[in-house]
This record gives C-alpha cells, structure tokens and sequence, in this order.
C-alpha cells in the first residue's frame, strides 16, 4: 500500500493499553514499526506516523511512498507541518490538504483527529482491515476508525479534486511512470532514457568503491574522491573493505558510507578501507558469494582501485554477473523477483600501482609518491656515500617495469640503472658499469650509485641481482653496499600530484559509472597528456601484459614503445646526461655551440637541477656552457661568465636556490652591456631560466634584435616558478616542490586544527595574481574554500563559506581529523585580507568555532627539490638545448659555403621563414613539451599588467573542491549525510 498526504502526525494517549492496541491496528493495515524513540523528529523522504503513550513510552510507525515529484518531474522534499495545540489547520501538502486537529504531547487527553490517506489498491486495504477486525464505511472514500477514535480516511484518488481513481498499486505505479516520462519529454523532446542527467540516474544506483592488490599511496584520496562524489548525485555509497574478500564475506566489510566517514583521508597513507589476498574470489564459488552480497545490499556497480590484477577479476566478474544471478536463483539463494533489478553489473577501474605499469595512461595512483621516496632514500644514501666514498647499489621495485628505476635515476643522478626493458649485453654489462663508474671517479665524483629494478635482466633474459653488481663494484676496487628499499616505497602520505590524480580520477569514475550502459566495455581512468580517458579496461590489461610478452621475446624496443608516451624519451635523457658523456657522440667540431645559461627572478627548487641537467647535455655533445653569474644585472655590472665543467654541477640535482646566482634584474636595465657581454663570447644560444622576469627579458631581447644583432640567436626561456604563471605552459620548475611544501603544511595546521577541536585555519599562500598554486593546494588539502584573484571574493561567497563552516561544527560529533582549512591566494583581494576574513569568521561564529590564521611565506619555494621537479627539468634543458642545435644546424648549413660562422654574420642569413622561431618559451601542454613563440604569447596569451597568462587552465580543480569540500551540496541545499 502506498501511503502519501501526510508528512507528520503525532498521536497522544496515556493510556498504555491504547497505545498498545493503537500500535497493533497500524501495523495491521502495513505500517512498518520502526524503532522506539525519546523524542519526535522527521525522515525527510518517508511518511511517519508518531504514536505517543504514557511519557516514557514513544514508537515510530512508517509506510514508504513514492518519491515526491514536481510537475517536471524533480523530487521534491516532504513537508513538515507544524501543529500547535488547539489548531484546526488545512495545510497544503504536494496539493492534497490534510486536516489534522493535534494536541500537546503533554496533554492527558485524547483530541480526536482526523488523517487522510491516499491508498491506491482500495480492494488491499480492505481486506486488511476485514483481516484485523476494523469496522469501516465506503463513501468512495474508506473511513475507518483508529482505537483512539481519529478518523482515518483512505482515498485512492491522488489529489482531493481530482476524478481519476486507481483500482490497483500498478496502475499507479504505471501511471506515476508516464506522468514522469511525460514532464521529462516537455523538457527535452528528443532526450532518450540515456542521456538523463547524471543526477537522475544517480537515484537508482547503490555503488561500492574498493582498493585491491597492493597498496599505493593516493588510494585512500580516490576512494574519498568516489563516496563524495557519489552522496553529491544521489548515490548509496559503500565501502567494500579488505578487498575482494569483503564481497566474498560481506556483512561488516561491505559498509554503507556517509560524507564524514571519508573526512581527514587525504592525508593517510596506505588504503583505510584495506586490502588483501583473496583467493576465495579466483573461484567462480567466491564470486557467486559476492554478488550474492552485493544484490542483498542493493548494490550494482563496483570501482575498483588496484593494479592490473584487480582490474582483471573485476572486469570476469562483470562478465560471469549474469550466469551468477542465474545460479543464485536457480540455488534457491534469491527469488527471481529479487534479482530482477539487478541483471548486469557496472565496473570502473582505477588504477592504484607504484610501478606505473599500467598501459593507456600515463601516470598511475601512487607512482609519483613512490618515486619521491624512493628519491628521497637515494638521496641520504649518497650523502653517507660520499663520506666514505663508497658505493651503492639500491634495489628498488618493479619486477616487470622500469620506470622507478629509471625515474629514480635520472632524478638521482645515478652512475648507472637496470631496467628489463632496456637490459644491457650478456656478459658485456659488467665491463660497461666498470668503465662508467670509473670515467665519473676519475672526474673527481666521490660516491657511486647503481639503481637496479627488482626484476632485472640482460639481453638473454638472464636475472640481474643486487649481489651481482656489487661483486662488479668490488672488482672495482670500491667498498660497496647492497640497500634494498622494500615496502619502505609504498609508505607515507601521497604527494600532491598522486593526491591530485586520485582525486581527479575518482570523480571521473563515478561518473563513468552513471553514464556506463550495459554495452559498454568497462572503462578504466587514466591520464593521458594531462587530460583524463576512459579506456577500455579489458584493452588497457591486455595491452599491458604485452610488454612482459615483448621482453620475454627479446623485442626491447617494442617493450619500450608500448610504456608511457614519456618512458622512451626520458631513458634518452638519462643517456645523454649520464652514460653518454665520454666523448663518443661529440658533433663534429663545426656544429658545437657557446651556449649561455642565465636564471632570472625568484629563486625556485629546480634552477640548479635545470642547469646541471644542461651542462651534461652540452658536455655529451662536446658544446660549452657559460653560466652568466648573478642574472643580468651580474652580467651588465661585471659580464661575469663562468663555464660550467661536470665536476662543477655534480651533486646539483638535489641543490635547492641558485648555484650561479639570480634576481629580478631585466635587460632592459643597459642592452648595450648585455649586447657586448654576449658578442664578446661569441654566444650561439641563450637559456634563460625563471619566471615571469624571465618570460619579460625574452621579450626584450626579441623586441631590441634590430637593434643589436648579437640578439639574433635561438633564445629559449624555461618557466620556473613556484606561482606558475608564464604564459605558455601549464608546468614551471619549482613548481612541484612547492605545492608539496604547502601540503606537508597546510597538514600540519590541520593537524593543530584537529586537536584544539572546533577551529578554522585560514591559510594565505603565494601565487602572484595566478590562482593556480591555490586551487591545486585547496584540492589536495582538502581545504572548505579557495579565494582566487579569478574567482571574485564578495560578501556573498564569505557568507556562503561561513555557512559551511557553521554545518560542519553544528554536525561535529567529536571524532578524529576535523580540523578546517581555508586558503587565499595572496592577491585574492585587496579588501579581504587574510586577517580580515580569519577576523569576520570569527566574530560571526560567536564562539562556536574560533579562527586562526597560517602564511607559510617563503617556506613554499622548498628546499631540495622534489623528483617531478628534478625530472622536468632535465627533460625541459635536454629539449631547449636540442632546439638550439636543430635552428643552429639550418643555419649553418645555409650558410656554409658563404659565411663565417661568427654571430656577427648571422645577421646576413637568409633565415628560411624561421627568424620568428628564434625566441621561444618551452612549456608543457597536456603531457607535452612544445614551444611557443615569444611574441605570439605576449600579444595573444599574456595579461602583463597582472604578469600571468589569459588561459585558465585549471578551472577543472576549482570544480571538483567546490564538489569535494561540501561548498556545492550546500548551495544546491542538498544534506552531506
């Protein structure tokens, strides 16, 4: 029976016996008994009926109705009525009035009411009351008497007025279903069942999230980012804990999730839902008893974060769905009617692996933080090293993929790295490690480090052990140690990126999962040139375990090509500025180059790795690099150049600040000075390496080359800056390291937060007039609202975070982790202050939550750099030198039969349509590095009053914050529990 009309009643007797019988002629007739309770409250999408006894006794009786619905086919809330005493009210109710006469619960008498019901099977109701012995009329209508003398009307026409009448649940049920169809074909003629809004379809569905297969750090950012996300559209969440093994056991471990289960998760390292072995579910027995617990708690559609493993049970256990819901019928275990709703399943992967061996994407969940370790380890490794000038082979993880090695060791700065998809020559390999290590110790390094994958090899397929290279090294002559890192990689806190991915990537899921039809393959997220995909999951496996069936068939360079669209020409990276720099692959003498190197502006964490990465490259191709000491101010005051040799950048990958010096000094201060300093050794090319100065100093150069034709040679600027505002690219140096430095604190403050219980940071952090380091650092902290110079503040925005603010301590249970955070970018505003905003919270909160304000200041532009860092900025220095070889090489070719090769006669070139390429910015753009033209930058893509870009390329974070921290649940009026 479907009961609707009425959203509150409370009856009163106190009179135990009334109660009792009361309680029993509801129930009767289909009111469910719920629970007992103290006091009266409402369940915002159910009918309830109160039933009051004697003061110590209260029960709660229910009958579910259909959803509440608008004329265009919205749900909307039940309303509450209130009722004093002594009122005889008609109050309007989704349009059908409901007269109630209510007394006190103080009251000793019993005030007969009258409660009217729609019921749209009159002939069911019938029969329950012949069933309980009610006596009843028929006036149309049934009227009916409780045991408290309240006259019950039971009618089957949905509104008062109206002259349809229903003879039957169905055909109501059929007619609700066309009226909806109907306001939704008004809205949209051509709109098919599929393409309903995510938010419609979210009503249907249940969605369980778990982490599987080993763990990685971001794991527990994903499954937040999936149960917020999932409650924002309507969505049951649940959690499946210890991996498959909670499907295969259910009860406990499959639990529902509510908003502030998740709360604090950005932060933890590890999966705090867990995960485990489970071999129960590689049996078609375990996965029956899965999707037995899964149709028991409604649930059909399952994320899962795990590797390549994981990914694969769950994409057969789609698969098997069917003919398991056939069996769990055929067994007796469900009803045919019970598995009828839930006849497919929906699976979306995400991938959760250290290794980043995952093919389709070009990042994994925890990659990133794992290299940082890793990096990390290396680096207190070679600082003992050093002391002793010892030798060290670290063993990291990766049984069928390299890339942690291979990172690890251009980050590091590694003497050589093993990795099976590029194994070196059976029985050749130990005189090639010999003669590199011992070509670095003879130009003066102290220390040595070889990094080996786990799953090592050598051309004939034969393992490559720790134990092994040591042996080499010892032959050597130098005093060797073996350190294997273990699991000590899979631990700690996600870094920002993998914080960012994860989230990113959780949201994509579920969203994947509302608009995933039956016949589509299931998809797995990933990133692909900085834009997330939905690939194929089965093709992304398959083409996965591919590269293990290349290495095994000795095709390295298929192996190779079958990695990230990075992974091949990062290893050329690492030959270039490590293997390579003996002299065997010089350019012939007519092609080497002066290359100058010049920083510019702040000082950020990647300038030094930046020009060490630099110097090897020139070194390798037998070019000279000259550092112009102490930016352009140096070289316009005392044309200090200095050339850079390998013995005077070793060490420098992990220097923080500026080796050769910088400030904010521009050309523009004397071209003369910079025009002859340059002329007088005879530069070729120019890398200036820094920020917005940086990007202006370009400018000038390319603006004054008809002026000063020394200005007339390939210039390239690499961005690098902790505000990430030159225009061009989405990436700077420095950049990285920055944003681990504000999560490293902003943690902490939220840390402090949660101790003192019931207190709000508002964290100011740098970024110039570019919002980018806030929106990022807001998404990854976790933090309620990010102020941006995009995003106006007003009065309104403050009032609508204050009102967060406000739900969440009135919400606040006490629990673990409930410290708030608010960042502002700097240059937000120049009314709203920092102060000024920690201030007006506070005095609006009138001591239910207090304010305290965080300016980590300069402490963002980081220490040593981190491994992000250090990675672009060998890849961006490699780059930028080879275009100056590849512009320099055209015209020296054009020029070679009628010119010398003096920068006084580039002048004369024919410049083949290319002179505009001369000045360029180096920059990634999705997930590659690509050059712009300075002047088509500065006149299209850059707002030089406020020194940033026009193009906003992160408005994707400031969405999926606003979606995460509560901010859009509260302006849609929409409940977080």
């Amino acid at each position: 029976m479907t009961v609707s009309l009425v959203s509150f009643v409370s009856l009163v007797t106190a009179d135990s016996r009334e109660f009792q019988r009361t309680a029993a002629w509801y129930h009767a007739l289909g009111f469910r008994l719920v629970k007992n309770y103290n006091k009266v409250s409402t369940a915002s999408s159910q009918v309830v009926l109160g039933i009051s006894g004697d003061s110590s006794k209260e029960i709660w009786l229910e009958a579910l109705p259909l959803q509440n619905l608008d004329a265009s086919g919205n749900v909307v809330p039940w309303q509450e009525l209130s009722i004093y005493e002594g009122d005889d009210t008609s109050k309007l109710c989704n349009g059908t009035v409901v007269k109630i006469r209510l007394s006190s619960l103080e009251s000793t008498q019993t005030v007969p009411q009258t409660i009217e019901f729609f019921a749209a099977d009159l002939g069911k109701l019938k029969a329950l009351l012949d069933k309980a012995g009610a006596k009843y009329e028929e006036k149309g209508d049934i009227v009916a008497s409780d045991p408290l003398g309240n006259t019950v009307r039971f009618s089957n026409k949905e509104l008062i007025l109206s002259d349809h009448a229903f003879v039957s649940q169905q055909e109501y049920l059929d007619y609700k279903t066309k009226e909806i169809t109907d306001a939704l074909k008004k809205l949209k003629p051509q709109e098919s069942t599929d393409e309903l809004p995510t938010a419609e379809k979210a009503k249907k569905k249940k969605i369980a999230v778990m982490t599987s297969g080993g763990d990685a750090q971001g794991m527990n950012s994903a499954v937040r980012a999936v149960i917020r996300s999932g409650i924002y559209y309507g969505c049951d969440m649940f959690a499946v804990y210890e991996g498959y093994e909670g499907l295969v056991q259910g009860g406990s471990l499959l639990k529902q999730m509510g908003w502030e289960d998740v709360r604090g998760y950005l932060a933890l390292g590890g999966t705090m839902i867990g995960t485990a072995r489970c071999a129960k579910f590689r049996e078609r027995a375990g996965r029956l008893a899965g999707a037995l617990n899964m149709i028991k708690n409604g649930i059909d559609a399952l994320i899962v974060c795990g590797g390549d493993g994981s990914l694969t049970g769950a994409d057969l256990f789609r698969a098997e769905w069917p003919s398991l819901v056939e069996e769990l019928v055929k067994t007796g275990q469900l009803t045919a009617e019970e598995v009828k709703p839930y006849q497919n399943l929906t699976i979306v992967g995400l991938v959760g692996s250290i290794d980043n061996d995952m093919s389709g994407t070009d990042a994994t969940i925890g990659a990133y933080s794992s290299l940082d370790r890793i990096t990390e380890m290396v680096d207190y490794i070679d600082a003992t090293a050093a002391s002793h000038s010892r030798a060290f082979v670290v063993e990291v993880m990766g049984r069928h993929c390299g890339w942690l090695a291979l990172m690890s060791g251009l980050s590091t700065g590694a003497d050589f790295i093993f990795i099976p998809e590029r194994p070196p020559q059976h029985g050749k390999w130990q005189e090639e490690l010999k003669a590199v290590c011992q070509r670095h110790r003879d130009l003066g390094k102290r220390n040595t480090t070889v990094i080996v994958a786990e799953g090592a090899i050598d051309d004939e397929l034969q393992p490559i052990s720790s134990e092994e290279i040591k042996k080499v090294l010892v032959e050597l002559g130098l005093d060797t140690r073996i350190t294997i890192l273990g699991h000590v990689q899979r631990g700690g806190s996600a870094v920002a990126y993998d914080r960012m991915l994860a989230t990113l990537q959780g949201v994509e899921a579920l969203r994947a999962v509302l608009e995933t039809t039956p016949d589509t393959p299931s998809p797995v997220i990933g990133i692909v040139e900085n834009q997330l995909v939905r690939q194929p999951l089965v093709e992304s496996v398959k083409n996965t375990k591919m590269v293990a069936e290349a290495i095994e068939a000795k095709d390295f360079d298929r192996a190779m090509g079958l990695r990230d669209s990075t992974f091949a020409s990062i290893y050329r990276n690492y030959l270039v500025t490590t293997k390579d720099a003996n002299g065997k692959n010089f350019v012939p003498e007519k092609e080497r180059l002066n290359i100058g190197i010049v920083h510019v502006g702040a000082s950020s964490s990647a300038l030094n790795a930046c020009t060490r990465a630099a110097t090897l490259y020139c070194l390798s191709k037998g070019h000279r690099l000259f550092a112009i000491q102490n930016g352009f101010s140096g070289l316009i005051h005392t044309g200090n150049f200095r050339e850079l040799s390998w013995l005077d950048v070793c060490g420098w990958h992990n220097k923080g600040g500026s080796e050769i010096g910088t400030n904010r000094s521009l050309p523009s201060e004397n071209f003369g000075n910079v025009a002859y300093y340059l002329q007088r050794h005879q530069l070729n090319g120019l890398l200036i390496v820094g920020g917005f100065e940086a990007f202006t100093a370009l400018h000038e150069l390319e603006n004054n080359k008809h002026k000063y034709p020394v200005f007339n040679i390939p210039k390239v600027v690499i961005p690098a800056t902790v505000s990430n505002n030159v225009p061009g690219t989405e990436y700077s140096l420095g950049l990285d390291t920055c944003l681990n430095q504000l999560v490293k604190y902003c943690d902490a403050v939220k840390q402090s937060a949660s101790a003192t219980r019931r207190r709000a940071f508002v964290c100011e952090v740098q970024g110039g007039n570019t919002g980018y380091v806030a929106c990022y650092a807001g998404l990854v902290t976790g933090a309620m609202a990010v102020y941006t110079p995009e995003s106006k503040v007003t009065l309104k925005t403050i009032r609508e975070d204050f009102d967060l603010l406000s739900a969440v301590f009135e919400n606040d249970r006490g629990e673990d982790r409930n410290g708030k955070l608010l960042i502002r970018n700097e240059h937000a505003s120049e009314v709203y202050t920092t102060d000024l905003l920690a201030d007006m919270f506070k005095e609006a909160a009138k001591g239910r939550f207090e304010t305290r304000t965080a300016v980590p200041g300069h402490v963002q532009q980081g220490f040593m750099p981190l491994s992000m860092d250090r990675v672009y900025a060998v890849r961006f220095a490699v780059k930028s030198i080879e275009y100056i070889e590849e512009w320099s090489k055209r015209v020296f070719n054009a020029a070679e039969h009628t010119l010398h090769h003096s920068v006084n006669n580039i002048k004369m070139i024919d410049f083949m349509d290319k002179e505009e390429e001369l000045s360029v910015v180096i920059g990634v753009q999705g997930a590659k590095v690509v050059f712009s033209n300075i002047n088509d930058l500065y006149d299209k893509d850059t707002d030089v009053a406020l020194r940033k870009g026009r193009t906003i390329h992160w408005s994707r974070l400031e969405e999926v914050s606003n979606l995460l921290s509560g901010r859009l649940m509260l302006r849609e009026g929409k409940a977080t529990r």
